[in-house]
This record gives C-alpha cells, sequence and structure tokens, in this order.
C-alpha cells in the first residue's frame, strides 16, 4: 500500500493550520513505516487530498477514473470561513456547495474533531466521515529553557518581562480585535502575535488593528516551526482568541509545551476541556482580562500538567495508526460499497457516519 499525500498550491497552505497538518501526516507516515509518495506521478494506491481548489477536485476525479481510493481531508467548513477575508461572509454559502462538491468526491472524508464531524454531517454529505486529529510531534513541542532565552534577547525582552503570545492569520475569526484590545488594557504585558497575511486581503477592522501602534504590541510576522518553539518557552501565556475552528494545531503546540493556556469558551472544546480544571476559558474582555492577570500572577493554579494530559492523547504516532487503519479498510472495500456503512468495519465504527 503507498500513499500519495497531495496538496495543490503549497506554497499557499505551508504557513496556515492546513500546511501544519500535512506535515504532520508526512511525519505520522513515516513513524509508522508506511510507504507515501508527494509525487503525483509516481505509483500510489490511495490519494489523500488536503485541499479544495479546482485542481484537488480534478485529482481526485482522475484517481477514480484510475480505479484509486480517495481519502478527502475536510479541514475547513463554512463555518469557519466565515469572518476571515474581506467578502468572505457573502462568499460562505458557495464556499459550502464547493466544500460539498469536492468532500463527496472522496471514498472517506478525514476531519480533525467529532465537532467539525457533527458540522459535516449536517450538510448532508454522502460519504463516511471519520474524526481524526491533525495531532501533535509530543517529541519536538518540548519546553526548551535555551530556546526561551534566545526568543527574549531576538525581541530584545528582558526576564522580568511578562509575554503573551498568539498564532494565527491576520482574520477576525482568530480573535485579533480582542488580542488588540487587550494589549490596550493591559499595557503592563507584551503581546506579540505571530502569523501573517496580507493586509489587502483583510477587513478594514482587522487592518486597523494590526496596523496600531501600541508599545506593548507587536506583529513579527510568520516564524518557522523551530523559532515558535522558542516562542512559545520564553511566554509566559498563550492566548487563543479564535471563534471558530476545526481544531487548532496551534493550541495543541502551546499545550505540549506545558505552558499556561487562556483560550475563548466555543462549542467546539465543550467535552474537551473544562475550564479550571485542564486549561481556562473565557468569554468576553473582562474575563480575558481578569483571568491574564489571574495566571500571569500565578493566583490563579497552573493547569499546565493537566492540559499536558489532554494533549497527548493527540500524538502523532496516535494519528498515524488511525490514518492507517482507515486506509487498510478502504483498501479491502470494492469500489461501489464504499458509501455503505456497513462495509466500513476496523477503525472504530463509531469515527464513521
Amino acid at each position: 500500500m503507498r500513499i500519495l499525500l497531495h496538496s495543490d498550491h503549497l506554497k499557499m497552505v505551508e504557513k496556515s493550520g492546513v500546511g501544519r497538518a500535512i506535515y504532520h501526516q508526512i511525519k505520522a507516515l513515516e513513524d509508522n513505516h508506511i510507504s507515501y509518495t508527494t509525487n503525483k506521478k509516481e505509483n500510489y494506491d490511495i490519494v489523500h487530498i488536503n485541499t479544495v481548489f479546482p485542481s484537488s477536485y480534478l485529482m481526485a476525479k482522475i484517481a477514480k477514473a484510475k480505479g484509486k481510493k480517495v481519502v478527502y481531508h475536510a479541514h475547513s467548513t463554512e463555518e469557519d470561513f466565515k469572518n476571515s477575508f474581506r467578502g468572505s461572509n457573502f462568499i460562505a454559502p458557495f464556499f459550502k456547495k464547493w466544500l460539498m462538491k469536492c468532500y463527496n468526491s472522496g471514498d472517506v472524508i478525514i476531519t480533525p474533531t467529532l465537532y467539525s464531524k457533527r458540522i459535516l454531517e449536517g450538510y448532508g454529505l454522502k460519504k463516511p466521515i471519520a474524526n481524526i486529529s491533525n495531532g501533535i510531534d509530543l517529541e519536538f513541542f518540548k519546553k526548551d529553557t535555551e530556546g526561551g532565552r534566545r526568543f527574549r534577547e531576538k525581541y530584545h525582552f528582558n526576564e522580568q518581562d511578562k509575554i503573551i503570545i498568539s498564532v494565527g492569520l491576520y482574520i477576525e475569526r482568530k480573535g485579533i480585535l480582542d488580542f488588540v484590545e487587550l494589549a490596550k488594557a493591559m499595557p503592563e504585558y507584551k503581546f506579540i502575535w505571530f502569523g501573517y497575511t496580507n493586509l489587502n486581503t483583510v477587513t478594514n477592522e482587522v487592518k486597523k488593528a494590526v496596523e496600531t501602534r501600541l508599545p506593548n504590541l507587536y506583529f513579527p510576522g510568520y516564524i518557522s516551526r523551530e523559532e515558535l518553539k522558542d516562542a512559545y518557552s520564553g511566554s509566559d501565556l498563550f492566548l487563543f482568541l479564535t471563534h471558530e475552528e476545526t481544531e487548532g494545531i496551534v493550541l495543541l503546540e502551546a499545550l505540549s509545551m506545558k505552558i499556561p493556556v487562556l483560550i475563548r469558551d466555543i462549542p467546539i472544546y465543550k467535552g474537551w476541556f473544562k475550564d479550571g480544571e485542564n486549561i481556562y476559558t473565557g468569554n468576553d474582555l473582562p474575563q480575558f482580562e481578569y483571568k491574564i492577570q489571574g495566571i500571569i500572577s500565578q493566583t490563579l493554579p497552573s493547569l499546565v500538567e493537566q492540559g499536558y494530559e489532554v494533549v497527548k492523547e493527540k500524538d502523532i504516532k496516535e494519528v498515524g495508526k488511525q490514518l492507517i487503519s482507515v486506509y487498510n479498510n478502504l483498501m479491502k472495500q470494492p469500489q461501489y460499497a464504499l458509501g455503505r456503512k456497513s462495509m466500513l468495519k476496523p477503525y472504530v465504527m463509531s469515527n464513521l457516519r
């Protein structure tokens, strides 16, 4: 069995969560000794598609015509497309129809969480859906004291500075507007947002936020995986104010690094995290401000070990085993039967619709 990991226009998505997920798939297959290629000209048995460009959809159709099996990875939903780029809310219903067309071209759909699986089931998709985490490389994302020093030296912070970071595209959905408002309200802390989006594509509100000039607010842009590890290691809090996610890989990274985390209380994390037990959550600016102060001053107890217990279940090695189970099951099924739930046996039937 050989897998083609296919992603069109990789340069366009490599700095996003989709790009990070593709890297994780490669690592998961390597760790589990599964043969794969990223070259569509080479031989393969299953194509695993991660993008939703027209050429991605065409790849699925070509693979089917050749008698190959198709796994379509559902990283996106209409819900997490909204409040992103300029005009995204107008386009969202049309984007949903396109997503459905792409995802239905697969034999099996994979999506990162039970939450996103339920959203997709609400679309009326005709193919079985498995929820498998994008995973986290626990071996890589470990706190590094020297890396933390490098980070502080690079950005000219001293040991006494209290540093709050977030990671993501410059889009409203990611919570960037609230991030900037908190920086205004809390000048005693340093607020750093890592990530980048062309400001010509964002809303006026987001552009204004990114162009805000404050002595404690920084937008360094996109940084490498290694630099991000240093940033996690040298920070006092990871602030994840996203309004909607299909999983949130950067959250998994921060939890793996065992640094304090504060997130927005949104539906995807219900049943996964509980405020005050394994993570801290908030709903509005006053709550965020109160909990930031409590976490950094340590008047609120540390929950980093409890958060780590949650994220370690999503280790890349385990994700690889789950992917392999889906691939093996797919190879056993005749092409005509793939849409029938009763034919999909091995991969935890509760995970498949």
